[in-house]
């Protein structure tokens, strides 16, 4: 995917206010409107022209888009980092795949789903209109949490427009009861920490979308933890009862006789706690000590000489 400098598209400097782009805006238009202009590509520009708006008019995506774009140019090869708009705070919901389809790749990679992944999010009508819209932010856990609950301390960057037209990123500071239990994807719903509603009515509510950090040695999916399992060829072939270490205490497993790599076995109950809690999946993963001394090439050649094992027979290769 190739990176988009929307500030170039409509011919503004990076610090333009928003009246600023609002003119710019307007002025090609003019030109590339397809009922007007005769340039050839008038339909393509007036379409990146749309695009760019859409995203600098608006506080929080320019504010997102100005943090995540920094350094890149356009046409150059780029990848979001994952996770990159945790810590956002975000109003409104994100865009349907029918509105992102108006724009390109890049930006329903960036913003299709900003400001919510779920429907409903925020006002529209009925006996609520008066009632302060909800906002969305991702916030990035601790796996740890997910076993003990905690209540943590979360900062969300909050895009706002200063008197000049510009935007500002403003932190703000909340204390978060994390629930024991909670899994990726999972939402804790703050309420009354969204935008105030219309004269006396009630305050929208801030919903956190729990995503985990990287665990050196897990993978969460679901309650379900997987782990890579590293044994010793004399514990996969006599099997082993081994220690594994979580984040809710050890737990014993056993390692059946004959054990491969790439086995799987499956501990139940010890993965992330809840009703039901989840699974452990163990990958196992046979690792050779190296024959990095006399001793151990000695060893290794006696197994050569004495075990009547062809690893390539039967079609294995």
């Amino acid at each position: 995917m190739q990176f988009k400098d929307y500030y170039q598209t409509l011919g503004v400097a990076r610090d333009a206010t928003a009246d600023e782009i609002k003119k710019a805006f307007r002025k090609l238009a003019r030109k590339y409107h397809p009922d007007v202009s005769r340039e050839a590509d008038a339909e393509q520009r007036m379409r990146e022209v749309n695009e760019a708006y859409t995203v600098l008019s608006d506080p929080e995506k320019r504010a997102a888009y100005d943090q995540l774009g920094q350094g890149y140019q356009t046409g150059q090869d780029f990848r979001p980092p994952p996770d990159w708009d945790a810590g956002f705070e975000f109003s409104g919901r994100g865009f349907s795949p029918h509105e992102a389809a108006d724009f390109s790749d890049f930006f329903a990679e960036l913003f299709g789903s900003m400001g919510g992944r779920q429907a409903g999010f925020g006002t529209s009508g009925g006996p609520y209109q008066a009632r302060g819209e909800d906002h969305h932010a991702k916030v990035l856990l601790d796996l740890e949490d997910a076993f003990s609950g905690a209540t943590r301390q979360i900062n969300l960057q909050v895009p706002t427009m200063d008197s000049q037209g510009r935007v500002r990123l403003n932190t703000r500071t909340l204390n978060v009861k994390i629930p024991r239990g909670i899994k990726e994807g999972q939402i804790i719903r703050l309420a009354g920490q969204g935008a105030p509603g219309a004269s006396a009515a009630t305050a929208g509510d801030l919903l956190l979308e729990v995503h985990f950090k990287p665990h050196p040695r897990l993978r969460p999916e679901g309650r379900d933890l997987h782990f890579t399992l590293p044994v010793a060829p004399w514990e996969a072939a006599l099997g082993a009862i081994i220690a594994v270490d979580l984040p809710g205490g050890n737990v014993k497993v056993r390692i059946p006789e004959g054990a491969q790599s790439g086995r799987q076995l499956r501990v139940r109950g010890k993965g992330i706690p809840g009703e039901p809690p989840g699974d452990l999946l163990l990958d196992i993963q046979v690792v050779l000590p190296p024959a990095d001394s006399p001793k151990a090439r000695q060893l290794y050649e006696t197994m050569a000489r004495e075990l009547a094992f062809e690893p390539r027979r039967d079609g294995r290769i």
